[in-house]
């Protein structure tokens, strides 16, 4: 007979839809207690969580707030108005894992910093340091660059995460004040409200539907709506850039800066799940297809252009100059979960996957003092770095400090983003060794995944009456699978896949197991031929993963002159000596030695020199790739995800 569950776990996570909603799923309880993403959450909460108030002090953002308290004298520090967003992420980084363990040492930083910033808001709830501190408390005056509202945006997430991982009310309060005072500044013509605007960079929106969901109060989603719709109406001159060329729900392709077109689809997704609005649910899957299909990079990455961080063409994808902003990588895994719980559909988890192994990843070292800003798919040979925030080495922390405490925050709550469940019952989106629980069911996986394809599942407890379902994602860049559940075998050729869903429905019973085995071969992957800067070349991946090649593990010369031979075949070989213990891909090239051509690097292409220039077979070599998430750990050098087979 089924047992009832224990106290199974209430998912507490960034996202929770009303009971209302007009959504297919749910996230589910996931406790994460082994493997991969264990390890790197371990360390998110042993080294990098820990190191946010010393760097938030070095950095000037706490003492901004004690200026702004009245409790320190002295000048604003920081060179932007939006540095209060980087003390508001920590927060909500530190919720997050206080969710998990209420240790003591960082449950005291958070409620010191609290109360730092409640005393640093104004009477009437509004507050932001710089325009306190610096702007003589003038307000709204510079809604394009000013970030007021994308400020409000985070501590109202931070306020939310808070209330729902420790149950105190404090910041709760200090949000809920300043999103009152901004339901009363604005509202359209007409409304009796002064200002018709939006902010330049989307965040209170979403943060506006996430404070209706904690409080119950509509006006709170009314608003979102507001300023979700007033985008794309001129408001701040019409530049793509701020989202402000063309409504969202008229667009055709996602344009402009890419963390603020995402953020502002992730709330567009929160407006349609909560209200059952088709034309925003339609808007966002067709901007979705769009960008995955045009204006995605192989590590998931967004962002073509350094100068304004921006999307650039479809199609164009270049590498070295790649911009694939870390933060983007976290909202585009954002954006991609709610469209995911919205409509049910698989293959927003595929591209969840692939962003957090690879384009996500990236962005922290693996000692977790580390970052980066941009990701790049190519360092050449002889690459002089700028420094600053778009540098392509690693960084203690950045002059814009946006991206690390981004990336706590995701990992301190990575386990919203794994799992869902609905009437049917249990999906599985992400592969991790622990717990997958909903209100009827729990779950327990086992696996080494993304090194090996092997996850076990057992049913640990149900008090569904009768059969459930347990979907289980095959991902996107699977080939072979195989999976066994009691005297049941199926195999890619006859399991039963609806849509990326392998759907096993049985009267379940506590013991009853199922084993998915994936298959990991490494492969070539090629790119659409209209991606004119990696025309000709493939990449190696391998599972969930994509492969690099870093120049200190091919001496003897640099990378611009080597070239994969696609006729030979891959080898895996699993390292656990190399950086923490990685599976590498082991393939045969060639170390090409090109004549040096002197003052002009071109030849003809027709032939009509006699041949003096013909590109010489070259030497063999071996050529080494690892994981793309951990390149940049040891020496500087060049690195390429891309690599030419002629």
């Amino acid at each position: 007979m089924p047992r009832t569950p224990s106290a199974l776990p209430f998912p507490i996570g960034p996202i929770r839809p009303t009971p209302g909603a007009r959504t297919a799923l749910r996230p589910a309880a996931v406790t994460i207690d082994g493997g991969f993403w264990h390890d790197r959450r371990a360390t998110n909460a042993r080294v990098s969580l820990p190191q946010g108030p010393d760097l938030l002090e070095s950095a000037g953002n706490l003492h901004n707030l004690r200026l702004a308290a009245g409790r320190a004298e002295g000048e604003f520090q920081g060179a932007y108005p939006f540095v209060d967003t980087d003390v508001y992420k920590w927060l909500e980084a530190a919720a997050w894992q206080l969710a998990e363990d209420s240790g003591e040492p960082l449950a005291a930083e958070v409620e010191r910093i609290v109360a730092l910033v409640a005393a640093a808001q104004q009477p009437d709830g509004y507050l932001n340091t710089w325009f306190q501190l610096v702007k003589g408390g003038v307000r709204y005056q510079d809604l394009r660059w000013g970030h007021e509202l994308y400020c409000a945006g985070h501590l109202i997430q931070a306020a939310v995460a808070h209330h729902r991982a420790t149950g105190r009310p404090e910041l709760l309060d200090v949000a809920r004040r300043f999103a009152d005072h901004i339901d009363s500044v604005f509202g359209l013509p007409g409304s009796g409200k002064p200002i018709d605007g939006i902010d330049g960079h989307p965040e209170v929106e979403t943060a506006l539907v996430e404070l209706y969901r904690e409080t119950g109060e509509r006006r709170y989603l009314d608003l979102a709506g507001y300023f979700v719709d007033r985008h794309g109406h001129g408001l701040l001159g019409g530049e793509a850039y701020c989202q402000d060329r063309v409504p969202l729900r008229a667009a055709t392709n996602v344009e402009g800066h890419a963390v603020r077109q995402l953020y502002l689809l992730a709330a567009a997704a929160d407006l349609a799940t909560e209200t059952g609005d088709d034309e925003l649910r339609s808007a966002g899957e067709r901007l979705w297809r769009a960008m995955t299909a045009t204006k995605t990079h192989l590590t998931g990455g967004l962002g073509a252009h350094h100068d304004r961080e921006d999307f650039g063409d479809p199609y164009e994808l270049p590498n070295e100059r790649a911009y694939c902003e870390t933060c983007a990588a976290i909202a585009s895994v954002q954006w991609s979960w709610r469209l995911a719980l919205l409509t049910g559909e698989a293959r927003y988890s595929d591209l969840i996957e692939r962003t957090l192994f690879n384009g996500f990843l990236a962005g922290v070292s693996l000692d977790g003092e580390r970052w980066l800003y941009v990701n790049p798919l190519q360092v050449r040979d002889g690459h002089t770095d700028s420094g600053g925030d778009q540098s392509a080495r690693r960084t203690r922390w950045f002059r814009c400090a946006c991206c690390p405490p981004n990336v706590m925050r995701l990992l301190a709550s990575l386990p919203h983003y794994l799992a869902s469940g609905d009437e049917q019952g249990l999906q599985i989106h992400q592969f991790v060794t622990g717990t997958y629980a909903t209100d009827r069911v729990r779950v327990r996986a086992e696996t080494d995944y993304p090194w090996h394809g092997t996850v076990a599942f057992t049913v640990e407890e149900t008090s569904a009456d009768g059969p459930w379902t347990l979907s289980l994602r095959i991902p996107q860049w699977c080939r072979e699978f195989r999976v066994r559940s009691g005297a049941d075998a199926y195999d890619q050729s006859d399991a039963p896949v609806d849509h990326g869903w392998l759907r096993l429905t049985r009267a379940w019973e506590p013991g009853d197991r199922v084993v998915l085995e994936l298959g990991l071969e490494p492969r070539l992957t090629a790119a659409d031929p209209r991606v004119d800067a990696v025309r000709g070349c493939v990449a190696i991946e391998r599972g969930p993963l994509v492969h690099c090649l870093e120049q200190v593990d091919h001496p003897g010369g640099g990378l611009d002159d080597i070239v994969l031979d696609p006729s030979r075949p891959l080898a895996v070989k699993h390292r656990p000596d190399l950086l923490g213990g990685v599976t590498t891909v082991v393939a045969a090239g060639r170390r090409r030695r090109l004549p040096d051509r002197g003052w002009w690097p071109y030849t003809s292409a027709s032939g009509t020199d006699g041949g003096s220039d013909r590109e010489p077979d070259g030497e063999p070599v071996e050529l080494t790739a690892i994981p793309y998430h951990v390149w940049a750990n040891r020496e500087d050098g060049s690195m390429r995800v891309w690599l030419p087979t002629s």
